[in-house]
């Protein structure tokens, strides 16, 4: 477990915002728990492989309607429509709990008066599945959702959406994401950014930014 961030942020005013991602950094996902005790591995494995999931998830993401997909996948692969069903049916168990530690963390900016928003990729449509399962997603003053504005990161335009809707003010605004292309779209419209490996290393740079939270 780290406890510092892989990458040091730059020297510049006192944050007084933080931003967060939340899939793997709020609340665990993990799309094959959708399938544990429903369907086989292989199975599973095989609709993966033939629907491109990382590129068909995107497109939830980014708006896409899930009856439009269940079409798409009934033309292009019939033999998965089925997959597709119990994904969807049980998408709240791929949700499968809080990540260790962030939640401490966030109530703790909470308690400070830290503003804290978030900016997900998340499909409309089962977006309303996120808080109950990190009750952090609550502490936010505002989400912007991916799949409700059609814009996925790392498009910079969902940033600009996300600075221009919670008036944010870049230089004091920490985001913070899991993912190495998201964060460095983030740092070219001037936010300040960490890549999200463990709480441990969010603690550590918020503390190196001043912020009063506890030490890891």
């Amino acid at each position: 477990m780290s406890t510092t961030p892989s990458t040091p942020l730059p020297v510049g005013p006192a944050i007084d915002t933080v931003l967060f991602d939340f899939g793997n950094v709020l609340v665990t996902w993990d799309p094959y728990a959708a399938y544990e005790g429903r369907m086989g591995r292989a199975d599973v494995e095989a609709f993966f492989d033939a629907v491109d999931f990382p590129t068909f998830n995107a497109r939830q993401d980014a708006g896409r309607s899930w009856a439009e997909a269940r079409r798409e996948v009934a033309e292009r692969h019939p033999e998965h429509v089925g997959a597709l069903d119990v994904y969807t049916e049980n998408f709240a168990a791929s949700l499968v709990g809080p990540v260790p530690g962030t939640e401490d963390v966030v109530r703790e900016l909470d308690a400070l008066g830290v503003r804290l928003f978030g900016l997900t990729n998340w499909s409309a449509e089962m977006y309303h599945q996120a808080e109950p399962a990190a009750p952090a997603v609550g502490l936010m003053r505002d989400v912007l959702v991916s799949g409700r504005v059609g814009l996925i990161k790392p498009d910079p335009r969902i940033f600009e959406a996300a600075i221009e809707r919670f008036a944010l003010e870049p230089e004091r605004t920490l985001f913070v994401d899991d993912s190495a292309a998201n964060v460095a779209a983030a740092r070219s419209l001037g936010l300040r950014a960490l890549r999200f490996e463990d709480a441990e290393g969010l603690r550590a740079t918020l503390r190196g930014l001043g912020v009063p939270v506890r030490a890891a």
